[in-house]
């Protein structure tokens, strides 16, 4: 025993620095290393797709300018009367001296220089030049080039500095044949023969006027059309539609105001110079700045020397024309809205290199205080930070010309991409989230053009991808696609790893690129990727990812893939040890066979459906998902079928009907899909199975499984003595609104015949409104519910009671009678998604089935029936239909009580109670009560009229999982990124050190309590009323809320505050009970198990707190315990129900109960991992082990302590038997320590002490008789019992009773009600006991000693 000294001391230092840190430490210790149950993505998330990003990248119309027409009127030698030239002037029109040379033959060197400058940016398209022309003639060109553009784009450039300036009346000058007359030559007519879509380029002054004449005429236009479309009458009703002028884009050299730059230093068409010779002037302009002078022999003359041609890349002049290239792509990017930077830059080639020069016509155009304007408007970008970057790239360039040009020195290239792309780097290492997008992408993508800087500009690029899903869309937007596809036909392999990440990511982001792919054979690229086996697993899982997509719903690219192999290089990796791949092997698989006959021929011939069997029992649950998937597409072509497909199909049938109690709803979801496919080719087949199993369900009376009441009455749960409850009135003032969870028969029940075995199964009289919501529930085609779910659950047990020998047609053990079983079976699945599925499959044949076996009379009928569709949440609305009746058929299987809002509930949190349209919301959206059938969505309603083989597709789209979406999800989302949880900074790291700091500081005061001796135990510091009679209790680990099961139902508490929490519906039908709980990751984010007699177990999130609780997940733990076996519990002999024990450091969970096997479950692989036999012929009742020894106790109802060591085969695990108790084994429990002992109880009271390698108790103390439950402290060395008799007994390890407690505080003394259960706390002194009377009250030790 430790001093008091030395626990005042303990105290004292609980809150020092050095014990804080003491306390982190073994916090580091203990909780850090304990794995976490069932916090995968599958069980946090959603397993849908993410939603498609709207794609704005792919330019939807692409155009191409075909035709250019090229108007100058110079009039060489003749000044226009309305501009004063200065002296000297601004004399050279396309880089000639109009007087250097005759007139005529100036204005036609002009006029060839022109086209050829033109011819450099887009060398392909049809030029037409008009030279001091007349209307006509500009009327001709103009109609001419317009007739054969077509619909594409037509350029007209105009040179007005021959004739004077545009007028404000919107009119630009040409000549008379004779040119002795300026003429007007109007816009709205030039818009008429011009068209659209156009290009307009005027580089005269003034030349703003005629874009906003542009805009006005263009607006007119607009207006005297929507004046003829309302007047027929109207002249131009009558005339064809005149284009809209909206396409139309203009560039003007000056704002209306404004003259041109008449410095005779500068080209007389300066505007024309920058947008045809953007490299030339850009590098006269610098030398005629004063910063020119820091590069010292540098003269005009010089310039016009740079070596090298513009479109080579490795020459001086190639290189400034690269970095032009991508210094204005990046001001273009950085400053426009994204819709008008892909129209002016990414659509069309000529007008993106217009645009592109456009910026440096403002930027040098601007300094002699000329302002270029365009339309559409763009934002100034003559300030724009790159414009450096351009002055520095040109200063290093020009410096190097001297001695390039006199010595014949090497060029050094500029490091203008190199710094740029760390800049890059740089943005990608040192940002946060959330910010703005990289000013440097658009530059990335010039420097894949390049061999020396692309490994590193795609190492950078596919970081910035990783980012996610927006920063791919920001990539495709700037005009990645067709780079990184044209790099596919490099060889280079050092390229490999990195264009599959960038692959997978956009084919993640956009899925549409499988045709650009196939197109360009990019997909034989991936192909030899996986085919690599010295590529790292995680690229050959990217690679299998990418051809997934390319075969996914895509014929062409199906036929590729098989021509290429893809099978049997997919078959080769199924037995890879990286998991990501085998998934994606087999999702790849399922792909390129689904609907496509050839593929799943060759799959037959390799044996594929062979080789992935082995993938059904693969430790990963996301694994044997993709393998049931891959199956479940194979049987599904709808081809025609063989003898020997036939064979095969059964076989894929049987193998996956084994999944039947897999421990993830995820995997028992796609076996559903998988099964649904199987039905809709054997459709016939199953519909006879379908009428038999009806008619037995009809005539077989099955054993009751528990209190129920007279089939064709409305049981109100209230009347019912199987959950006694104490009710308020007010929760059944409607009780037609109290729907029924599964029992979603429509108005069309009459094809079920009714459990009751009544009138003629297709009277229309007969018409059972079995569930509440009858009439209101169903989708938009009136599709109906056949069958109910307590239909289907009788059946399910029909089926295995009965011999069924009698089938039509049918052997009783063929494949589809198996089959039929199994949907049966999932039907009544504890996941509500997979019982949905299941439900639709089973009503779709059953719809089929019955309608081709009634007569025409009732068919109409039923198509006559109001549709109602219900809404997509889990409220369900009266919108048609007949009103909600009372059920006339036994709601003894229903699988929804409604829970009542009791007195003291707080008005925040009520109860689920499901009433048709009312106010109260759902407690739980992970568990939706409306079950709807059929539901195809909006897009899928379709009229099926009369004829059921309409109904044929009715499963089939409908049904998926979205289980490859969801899984393609991976490669949208960062992949190399820390994970929150692994991230110091992060507040999920911070909330998990706080949580972990809290439960040393539990363990350690508790301990300190505990080490004293706990001489009494009866100060009662929590006393409530729970709204159930509680069955099990468990209190959480280390916060102060406990929970309290009753029957069918969780309420939560606090005991420290005594206040209620939270109350919610567990799911489970109302024939079973909850009999256990467990907290999973209790020292961390806490999860409810809870364990009902059926044998099923679901687990639960967010109880206790804001939010509402969702199930986790849920699975038959125990398929064979049978619940209609079981009466009622009493003292002497009852049933177990299942019994449950978790070890968290192992992810263990131990289950047992009616059945001769304890089974235990691996939920890190969520499937089945041992089955220990028991040796005996009763039930188990209680389970105790222990990681560290790997032993098993099991407390069993003949009395017998059976101990197991796992390690052993099943036919040696039992390594000890003892027999000492005459009755049912309370409870065992096997203490945690090295060598500790096996504590067990009987109903008899007699405790017994085993040491587990001895043959005897040690030890043997006698308790009181009549025990209903009992607990053990696993600290204090205590232990609690309760029995019929009315009172608790407290006893020390000694056998001493410390207390008896026979009478709650207050309540005038109120006698306990008879103990239900009970529980100790795992580490603090408290008990909780739960009586009969529903009253619920925590013991503790005495007060003073927890309260410093």
């Amino acid at each position: 025993m430790i001093s008091y000294r030395a626990l005042m001391k303990m105290d004292v230092e609980l809150h020092s620095p050095a014990l804080a840190l003491a306390e982190e430490e073994e916090a580091d210790m203990n909780d850090w290393k304990l794995p976490l149950a069932f916090m995968k993505k599958r069980h946090s998330e959603k397993i849908e797709g993410s939603k498609a990003l709207a794609q704005s990248w792919r330019m939807k119309d692409r155009m191409k300018t075909v035709s250019v027409a090229l108007v100058l009127c110079l009039n060489v030698g003749v000044d226009p009367p309305d501009v004063v030239k200065t002296s000297p002037c601004a004399r050279l029109e396309c880089w000639i001296d109009p007087l250097s040379m005759s007139p005529q033959k100036a204005l036609e060197a002009i006029g060839g220089n022109l086209q050829k400058q033109y011819e450099n940016w887009q060398p392909r398209a049809r030029y037409k030049q008009s030279l001091d022309p007349t209307v006509d003639e500009v009327k001709k060109l103009c109609t001419s080039l317009r007739r054969n553009a077509k619909e594409e784009r037509v350029l007209f450039h105009y040179n007005g500095h021959g004739v004077p300036r545009p007028t404000v009346n919107g009119e630009i000058w040409v000549f008379n044949k004779n040119y002795t007359q300026y003429i007007p030559l109007s816009i709205y007519d030039l818009q008429t023969w011009m068209g659209s879509p156009s290009i307009f380029v005027y580089d005269c002054s003034n030349a703003g006027i005629i874009v906003k004449s542009f805009k006005q005429f263009a607006l007119q236009r607009e207006q005297e059309l929507e004046v003829a479309a309302i007047n027929p009458s109207h002249p131009l009703a009558q005339m064809p539609l005149p284009p809209s002028m909206k396409n139309c884009i203009q560039l003007a050299a000056c704002e209306a105001t404004e003259l041109l730059p008449m410095n005779p230093d500068l080209p007389a068409d300066l505007f024309t110079s920058c947008l045809t010779t953007p490299i030339k002037i850009a590098l006269r302009w610098f030398c005629m700045q004063k910063s020119a002078k820091l590069v010292p022999g540098v003269t005009l003359d010089l310039i016009e020397k740079i070596p090298g041609r513009l479109n080579d890349r490795r020459t001086p002049l190639g290189e400034l024309n690269w970095i032009f290239t991508a210094i204005t792509d990046t001001i273009a990017w950085n400053v426009l809205p994204r819709d008008l930077f892909q129209k002016l830059f990414r659509q069309d080639l000529l007008v993106a290199s217009l645009f592109r020069n456009f910026l440096l016509a403002e930027r040098i155009m601007r300094s002699y205080n000329c302002t270029p304007v365009s339309s559409p408007r763009l934002p100034p970008t003559y300030m724009h930070a790159m414009w450096q970057a351009w002055d520095l790239a040109v200063d290093i360039c020009l410096s190097q010309l001297p001695t390039i040009i006199e010595e014949g020195t090497a060029f050094r290239n500029s490091p203008f991409f190199a710094e740029q792309l760390t800049a890059f780097q740089v943005w990608l290492t040192m940002g946060v989230e959330n910010r703005n997008p990289p000013e440097q992408l658009p530059i990335v993508l010039q420097v894949l053009l390049s061999q020396v800087h692309r490994l590193r500009a795609l190492d950078l690029l596919g970081k910035f991808l990783d980012l996610g899903p927006w920063a791919v869309s920001l990539a495709l937007s700037v005009g990645i696609f067709p780079y990184v596809l044209k790099l596919l036909q490099s060889s280079a392999r050092e390229l490999r790893p990195l264009l599959v990440f960038i692959w997978a990511k956009i084919l993640a982001v956009d899925s549409s690129c499988q045709a650009d792919l196939v197109k360009d054979n990019g997909h034989k690229y991936f192909l030899s990727v996986l085919a690599d086996n010295y590529m790292p697993a995680e690229h050959r899982t990217m690679a299998v990812f990418i051809l997934a997509v390319i075969v996914n719903s895509y014929t062409t690219g199906q036929e590729a893939c098989l021509q290429g192999n893809l099978i049997a290089n997919c078959l080769e990796q199924l037995s890879d040890p990286h998991p990501l791949l085998r998934q994606w092997v087999a999702i790849c698989l399922g792909r390129i066979w689904q609907n496509f006959d050839p593929a799943r021929w060759c799959g037959v011939r390799d044996s594929a459906h062979e080789k992935l069997y082995t993938l059904l029992s693969d430790p990963i649950p996301e694994v044997r998902c993709a393998a049931v998937f891959a199956l479940g597409t194979f049987v599904g072509n709808s081809a025609e079928r063989t003898d020997h497909s036939t064979t095969i199909d059964h076989n894929v049938a049987m193998m996956l009907a084994q999944l039947i109690n897999d421990g993830s709803p995820v995997v028992r979801k796609e076996l559903v899909v998988a099964l649904s496919h199987l039905v809709v080719q054997y459709e016939s087949n199953f519909c006879t199975v379908a009428l038999q199993f009806i008619e037995e369900e009809k005539n077989y009376t099955v054993p009751s499984p528990a209190n129920t009441a007279e089939p064709g009455n409305l049981t109100p749960v209230r009347d019912s003595p199987a959950i006694p409850r104490l009710r308020s009135v007010n929760s059944y003032t409607n009780i037609r609104a109290a729907t029924t969870a599964r029992n979603l028969n429509k108005s069309l029940q009459n094809l079920n015949l009714n459990e009751d075995g009544g009138q003629g199964a297709f009277s229309p009289g007969n018409i059972s409104t079995s569930s509440s919501a009858s009439s209101t529930l169903g989708s938009p085609d009136n599709d109906e519910y056949i069958l109910s779910f307590e239909t289907i659950d009788k059946m399910r047990r029909v089926s295995s009671y009965s011999s069924l020998n009698s089938l039509i047609g049918v052997s009783f053990n063929s494949v589809y009678t198996q089959i039929w079983r199994v949907l049966l079976h999932l039907a009544a699945d504890p996941f509500p998604e997979v019982s949905d599925l299941a439900m639709r499959v089973l009503n779709s044949i059953a719809y089929k089935a019955t309608m081709n076996a009634r007569p025409q009379k009732i068919l109409d009928y039923a198509h006559s029936a109001p549709a109602s569709p219900t809404s997509k949440g889990t409220h369900i609305h009266p919108a048609g239909g007949s009103p909600p009746m009372p059920s006339t058929s036994s709601s003894s299987l229903t699988n929804e009580v409604p829970k009542p809002p009791s007195r003291d509930q707080p008005a925040s949190r009520p109860p689920y109670t499901p009433t048709l349209g009312g106010p109260a919301q759902p407690h739980s959206h992970q568990f939706p009560r409306t079950r709807k059938m059929f539901d195809k969505g909006p897009e899928q309603a379709t009229e099926d009229g009369d004829d059921p083989g309409g109904h044929r597709n009715y499963i089939c789209p409908a049904l998926q999982t979205g289980l490859c979406d969801w899984s393609a999800k991976y490669f949208a989302q960062p992949v190399k990124k820390i994970p929150e949880e692994h991230d110091l900074e992060s507040q999920v790291r911070m909330e998990r050190q706080w949580r972990f700091l809290r439960n040393t500081r539990v363990r350690r005061q508790s301990r300190s309590i505990t080490q004293r001796g706990i001489s009494r135990l009866d100060d009662q510091i929590f006393i409530n009323r729970n709204p159930g009679v509680p069955s099990v209790v468990k209190f959480h680990p280390f916060n102060t809320c406990i929970a309290v099961a009753d029957k069918d139902s969780i309420c939560f508490w606090d005991w420290e505050k005594g206040e209620r929490l939270d109350y919610f519906y567990n799911g489970n039908p109302r024939y079973t009970r909850i009999t256990a709980m467990e907290y999973l990751n209790g020292h961390d984010c806490s999860l409810l198990l809870t364990a009902t007699d059926d044998g099923a177990l679901r687990i639960w999130k967010n109880f206790a707190d804001q939010k509402n609780p969702e199930m986790v997940t849920a699975w038959q733990g125990l398929s064979d315990m049978l619940p209609t076996t079981r009466g009622q519990p009493s003292a002497g002999a009852h049933s177990a129900g299942m019994v449950v024990d978790w070890e968290q450091d192992t992810g263990l969970l131990m289950t047992s109960g009616d059945v001769r096997v304890i089974r235990i479950w691996d939920t890190d692989r969520e499937m089945k991992v041992q089955d220990i036999p028991t040796g005996a012929d009763s039930c188990v009742t209680s389970l105790s082990c222990d990681s560290q020894r790997s032993l098993v106790v099991a407390g069993l109802g003949d009395g017998s302590v059976r101990v197991f060591d796992r390690r052993m085969g099943p036919n040696e695990c039992r390594v000890m038997t003892y027999r000492e108790h005459g009755a049912w084994v309370v409870k065992a429990h096997l203490q945690k320590e090295t060598d500790g002992h096996i504590i067990s109880v009987s109903v008899n009271g007699d405790v017994r002490f085993f040491e587990p390698r001895s043959p005897d108790s040690v030890n043997v103390l006698q308790t009181v008789k009549g025990l209903t439950a009992l607990d053990i402290h696993p600290q204090a060395n205590l232990f609690a019992c309760g029995s019929m008799n009315q009172f608790i007994a407290v006893y020390n390890s000694n056998g001493d009773v410390i207390s008896n407690i026979k009478y709650y505080d207050g309540f005038m003394g109120q006698r306990i009600g008879a103990i239900s259960c009970l529980a100790f706390h795992p580490y603090w002194p408290h008990l909780a006991v739960g009586s009969n009377d529903y009253y619920m009250s925590i013991y503790s030790a005495e007060k003073r000693l927890e309260r410093r």
